[in-house]
Parts: structure tokens; C-alpha cells; sequence
């Protein structure tokens, strides 16, 4: 089978305050929202902006850094990998959600609340058992 790469880095901004959560066998998850922005100039000299929203996921250690250091409105780097997950609701409808899994954690801007982080593989993985 040929390796593949799946890697993901952004900076964006906080849209809301992490939330930790604990799955049944006790381990930390944090989630959290990040929107990046672009701008350009269109072919007629207008200037445009795009925002993306991404869902990120922190698991173990970096879950619990996550939910302490960070808050809406701050800038950030994440790393990590992109993952899909889906599931069926109470009505049987099928719903997806593609997450950024966090392996590691850069709070940018001012100086004095800098932290970093690097996960390891174990940090990152997804034990199944859990649901936002």
C-alpha cells in the first residue's frame, strides 16, 4: 500500500471558548473552533475576504492545555491531521463532520501568554468513544 500524508497547519482566531469533555475511560478531549482569513484583490480591483471555520479536536495532554490557555478571540497555530467522523442521530439520519485533530498548539499574539505544544502520536489518537 502507498503511504499517504495527511497534515494540516493554520492560524486563525478563536471562535469560541474550548470545551473539555471525558470519554468513558477517562481520557481528556477539548474542542474548539478556529476561523482563518484571506484577502485579495479580484480582477477588477475589488477587495474580497473568505473565511473558513475549522473544528478542532485535542486529545490527552494538549486537551488540558488547550482548555487552559485558550480563549475566544486569541490567535493561534494548530497542527494536526484532518479526519472525518460520522454518525446516526435518533432519527436514523446520517450526519458527518470533519475535524482538525490537534497534535500541536501555538497560542500567538501577545508574548507573555505564548504556548507551545507538541504532542505525541498517543496525544493524538482517537479512541472512538466520544461524541460532541
Amino acid at each position: 500500500m502507498v503511504r499517504g500524508l495527511n497534515k494540516v497547519m493554520i492560524i486563525g482566531t478563536l471562535g469560541r471558548d474550548p470545551e473539555m469533555r471525558y470519554t468513558p475511560s477517562g481520557r481528556p478531549v477539548t474542542s474548539f473552533s478556529v476561523v482563518t482569513s484571506r484577502s485579495w484583490t479580484s480582477g477588477d480591483g475589488e477587495r474580497r475576504e473568505e473565511h473558513e471555520w475549522f473544528n478542532v479536536v485535542a486529545w490527552g495532554t494538549l486537551a488540558e492545555i488547550c482548555k487552559t490557555h485558550l480563549k475566544k478571540d486569541q490567535q493561534v497555530y494548530v497542527e494536526g491531521r484532518l479526519q472525518t467522523r460520522g454518525w446516526e442521530d435518533e432519527d436514523g439520519k446520517r450526519h458527518y463532520r470533519t475535524e482538525l485533530v490537534a497534535n500541536e498548539m501555538i497560542v500567538l499574539g501577545d508574548r507573555r501568554l505564548n504556548v507551545e505544544y507538541s504532542g505525541s502520536d498517543e496525544d493524538a489518537q482517537d479512541d472512538g468513544d466520544y461524541a460532541f
